[in-house]
């Protein structure tokens, strides 16, 4: 089995900064890779970034060149990084560990840009 939690949400004005963090704990493995998603009211759950064990990642159009996830195995962490905040990035944030067998969720974490 495998635990997600994230954490780092929160309330922030347009044009500022967050990082989310993910702890993942249970039968983990660095060459999993790891992601990002959100969900916002009325939407559909939709890709924000994905890190192979390694340094390849691959970000959704919307957030390329503000968006930064990185990953540290050795703390079976991943990170979100976010500057130049949109209230279109306003949603549930959700960490995603694609195991051998299933992919597993944390419970989310709330993200709010408004003034």
């Amino acid at each position: 089995q495998v635990q997600l939690v994230e954490s780092g949400g929160g309330l922030v004005q347009p044009g500022g900064s967050l990082r989310l963090s993910c702890a993942a704990s249970g039968s983990i493995s660095s060459i999993n890779p790891m992601g990002w998603y959100r969900q916002a009211p009325g939407k559909e759950r939709e890709l924000v970034a994905t890190i192979t064990s390694g340094t390849s990642t691959n970000y959704a159009d919307s957030v390329k060149g503000r968006f930064t996830i990185s990953r540290d195995n050795a703390k079976n962490t991943v990170y979100l990084q976010m500057n130049s905040l949109k209230s279109e990035d306003t949603a549930v944030y959700y960490c995603n560990y694609k195991g051998w067998v299933r992919t597993y969720w944390g419970q989310g974490t709330q993200v709010t840009v408004s003034s």
